[in-house]
């Protein structure tokens, strides 16, 4: 029953410190690939393996009591006896931390073939990927590179074993024949009349007993060693230096002043090519910018910057004339509303879904209807079967989907429900909207504007947005090619025959 309940707790408590850890860790991090592996490793044996220390480390602590118990009485017969179930079962025990640490070192290398084998196995039972697979017929092709994986990691496995369980039999060969060889001895001495009978057979079960709880203890040992290697794991993930936000200020010295990008130059780890290459603008309050460029020309690392999701390479990045690294994480971000153009659909209620841009009001369906209004996602939340109470996506029971354009509006009024914000930030907000709902949206956004928020735009459309941007950037390979009012861009001949179809 104790190990039952310690089970749940200790599993439960090993995985809320890895997503506690991982609230701390930044946007550049999850993007590491080796990061990531110790994130998996640290999350595949995190429930398992402190349970299993814990476990053997009592283990050890109770066969230590025995074996002190049945060495008192060997001692009176040999010590010599005690010094045999020793050796006998050392053999054993270096043969097994020796693959313990092999079986360690296998795990830690497998780590990206791991990932790879349950990426598969997402993309072939989730119901967002399900529609593509069975569209293209890659089912197949997935399943068997699945296999392929699986394959090469079971070979790997089945060598190891092999290996590990046949020294493992010749080290049970010699305790059992170093067994026999004391068997002998106390034998021989009862019919040389050394012993009694009885004698003997109190040396013989005691031998016996003494055998195994040396060899549990000397397991307890080497499972610890292993269990702590794979702990080790956990601890090295754990140790990972979160985000720094070293500011503490709450606001800018100039209020109203917007966000100024000075010179600002950024590439991602590993590559030597720059996504931005020394970018200035200035976007204050109640004005609207909008961004224009062709796909990897460093747009949305551009609002990731301005996000604090990532830091510059150079340059500098100031929000009501202050740094972004003067301010206090949460209170800088406050001020920041953001729909990405990946925005994520929660399988929650409406209202959470839009409760979930300012935890403040979560829960307060006054703050839901205000932002919904403001994001024009009012009128069909109001024709859910329970308005603002509907749950959303499939996941769950009585859950009801919504249409792209109906998605797109339901992120935008999150982000207006922040009631911070100064900035608000749209990465495309109609990329795969009809043209009805794009002109809904944009509308929305020219109030949002008007009230007096700074709206910055990345969007497809470069006509629609630059049509209602007071001032545009044309990004070219990251670096600043064009700048102008809305209009001025529009009447560009190079801009309107490279990106507003001639």
């Amino acid at each position: 029953a104790v190990q039952s309940l310690l089970r749940a707790l200790l599993g439960h408590r090993v995985n809320v410190m890895i997503l506690e850890k991982a609230k701390t860790l930044s946007l550049a991090q999850f993007e590491d690939s080796e990061f990531y592996d110790k994130l998996v490793r640290a999350r595949r044996e995190a429930s398992s393996r402190p349970l299993a220390l814990v476990n053997k480390t009592f283990g050890l602590l109770q066969n230590a009591i025995a074996l002190a118990g049945f060495s008192v009485l060997l001692w009176q017969f040999s010590p010599w006896v005690i010094v045999m179930l020793f050796v006998a079962a050392l053999p054993g025990f270096l043969a097994e931390a020796k693959f313990s640490g092999q079986a360690f070192r296998l795990f830690r290398w497998r780590s990206p073939e791991s990932r790879k084998q349950n990426y598969l196995e997402t993309l072939l039972a989730r119901e967002d990927s399900v529609k593509e697979i069975k569209l293209f017929g890659l089912g197949k092709l997935f399943l068997n590179r699945y296999k392929a994986i699986f394959d090469g990691l079971y070979h790997e496995d089945r060598s190891l074993t092999l290996r590990r369980d046949g020294w493992g039999f010749v080290m049970s060969v010699i305790a059992s024949a170093t067994f026999y060889a004391a068997y002998l001895w106390v034998v021989f001495d009862t019919v040389t009349a050394a012993i009694t009978l009885g004698a003997m057979t109190m040396y013989l079960v005691v031998f016996k007993q003494g055998q195994g709880a040396i060899t549990a203890s000397l397991t307890s040992i080497s499972g610890m060693y292993e269990d702590n290697l794979y702990v080790s794991n956990l601890y090295e993930y754990l140790e990972q230096p979160g985000e720094e936000f070293n500011g503490g200020k709450k606001a800018g010295s100039q209020p109203q002043d917007g966000i100024r990008f000075e010179n600002v130059s950024f590439s991602y780890k590993g590559s030597s090519q720059l996504a931005l290459d020394t970018v200035s603008f200035h976007l204050p309050a109640g004005h609207s910018l909008a961004i224009v460029g062709e796909n990897g020309s460093g747009k949305t690392t551009l609002i990731k910057l301005m996000s604090r999701l990532y830091q510059p390479t150079s340059g500098r990045i100031l929000f009501d004339g202050t740094d972004i690294n003067e301010w206090d994480g949460e209170a800088l971000r406050a001020h920041i509303g953001v729909i990405f153009q990946d925005f994520l659909r929660y399988q929650f209620t409406v209202g959470e879904n839009l409760g979930v841009g300012q935890l403040s009001v979560f829960d307060d369906k006054a703050s839901w209807q205000q932002a919904a209004e403001k994001g024009g996602a009012a009128d069909f939340i109001d024709r859910l079967p329970a308005t603002y109470n509907t749950q959303l996506g499939r996941w769950f029971k009585g859950g009801q989907e919504l249409s792209g354009g109906q998605w797109q509006k339901l992120a935008l009024s999150r982000a207006l429900i922040r009631q911070d914000a100064d900035i608000l930030i749209l990465d495309e907000p109609t990329a795969g909207v009809s043209p009805i709902v794009m002109d809904e949206i944009f509308s929305n956004i020219l109030d949002v504007r008007n009230a007096g928020m700074a709206v910055l735009m990345v969007e497809q459309n470069a006509q629609q947005a630059l049509n209602i941007a007071d001032k545009g950037y044309v990004l070219v390979s990251g670096r600043n090619e064009h700048t102008g009012t809305g209009k001025e861009l529009i009447n560009n001949p190079e801009v309107r025959k490279k990106f507003l179809g001639g």
